[in-house]
């Protein structure tokens, strides 16, 4: 199964916003990027992704899951993109900041290093169990 991750600005909405929707989870929209937008197409029902916090905080705080594949984003106007559904799974006991990702050399290929842009990112099962254990869990 792959592993993912995904930000967001924890001001528009975080992951505890994420955590209070509760298992019913909530839509992932509001990608536009083509590259995103085809790790978001990749994604399966029962896979999991990081929370990362953007410009505030710039940490991964949180895991989801995957429950409901690509569909069609009604709010793109232009049609050429799609979102995924997502419910909380449990937040890390640390939050584990960019910098020390940045640190950590057994991390340094992970997309958050190399395309730190990219809104919807692969992870890799090395950096998901180490980003896990940084993470307390």
């Amino acid at each position: 199964m792959a592993h993912w991750l995904i930000k967001s600005e924890p001001g528009h909405w975080s992951c505890r916003d994420q955590m209070k929707a509760g298992r019913k989870g909530t839509c992932w929209n509001g990608v536009r990027n083509h590259s995103a937008k085809l790790n978001l197409m990749a994604m399966r029902v029962g896979e999991q992704a990081f929370f990362y916090h953007s410009n505030e905080g710039k940490a991964i705080v949180g895991i989801v899951e995957i429950i409901k594949p690509y569909y069609p984003d009604p709010f793109d106007p232009t049609g050429k993109f799609g979102m995924a559904d997502v419910r909380a799974v449990e937040a890390l006991k640390k939050p584990v900041s960019l910098d020390a990702i940045k640190a950590d050399p057994r991390l340094a290929k992970m997309a958050l290093v190399t395309n730190a842009r990219l809104s919807v990112q692969p992870v890799s099962e090395s950096e998901w169990d180490i980003v896990r254990a940084e993470g307390g869990l």
